[in-house]
């Protein structure tokens, strides 16, 4: 099963950058971590020694958010072996779980307990790299309910793994999917504001997109026709590049 959950995870993460709740906000977090102004940002363009201020914050504040994803899909795999008996059940529960949480983000089932949630804050940034880790790791713990549905999808997918290790390279690429964006965005803050004003219009439809897609994933897992898609995919892929993944 873990090629292509592996790639489902990491789209997964990609989406959760492009939702509502994370992308009109990554100029906030940004500012809020790096402790500039936004002027400031699009202007660390030209200056060599801002950029990798900029840079190095960014990879501080993915690395705080990884830490605690990682250690969720560690910690939900674990539960999954320790119930290795009930593996059938588990891996239906978590599909029925995968559509719901996909029907909610494509809008087609509406769960006021997802709407409510309690996310941690903080007011003021602690100095220095060791700050924007701690403000990474806050960001992962207060997860909005627009990252939930995707996060808790990807973690009950994590919940039927065959292996501890899967469960944590699923969260892993989930991490991936999520940080790349962010880094690569960080990179140009300008570039991205363009981009940005360009593609708000489509968020809602990249949003619903991502809940049809979870409600596929989430029929497959409950059906156990994934493991299926997973041995074609495998039969698809070359061997040398097998022996990489």
């Amino acid at each position: 099963m873990r090629n292509v959950s592996v790639v489902v995870a990491f789209s997964a993460g990609v989406f959760s950058f492009l939702s509502p709740c994370v992308l009109p906000l990554f100029p906030s977090y940004l500012s809020f971590i790096t402790g500039m102004s936004l002027e400031q940002l699009q202007d660390s363009a030209a200056a060599g020694n801002e950029r990798w201020k900029v840079v190095g914050h960014s990879l501080a504040f993915i690395a705080g958010f990884s830490m605690v994803f990682i250690g969720m899909g560690a910690s939900f795999s674990a539960i999954g072996q320790l119930l290795i008996e009930q593996r059938d059940l588990i891996r239906q529960v978590g599909g029925a779980l995968i559509v719901l949480f996909g029907l909610y983000i494509a809008g087609l089932l509406p769960l006021g307990w997802l709407g409510r949630y309690k996310q941690l804050q903080l007011r003021s940034k602690p100095a220095g790299f060791l700050g924007s880790w701690l403000v990474g790791v806050t960001f992962a713990i207060g997860w909005t309910p627009c990252v939930g549905p995707i996060l808790g999808s990807i973690l009950s997918l994590a919940g039927t793994a065959e292996t501890v290790s899967t469960g944590i390279a699923l969260l892993g690429a989930y991490s991936a999917g999520l940080a790349l964006p962010f880094f690569l965005s960080s990179l140009g803050v300008g570039a991205f504001l363009v981009a940005f004003r360009r593609f708000r219009p489509w968020i809602p439809v990249v949003e619903r997109v991502a809940g049809v897609l979870l409600v596929v994933v989430g029929l497959l897992v409950f059906t156990n026709y994934f493991i299926v898609l997973n041995s074609y995919a495998i039969s698809l892929t070359p061997d040398w590049l097998l022996k990489r993944l």
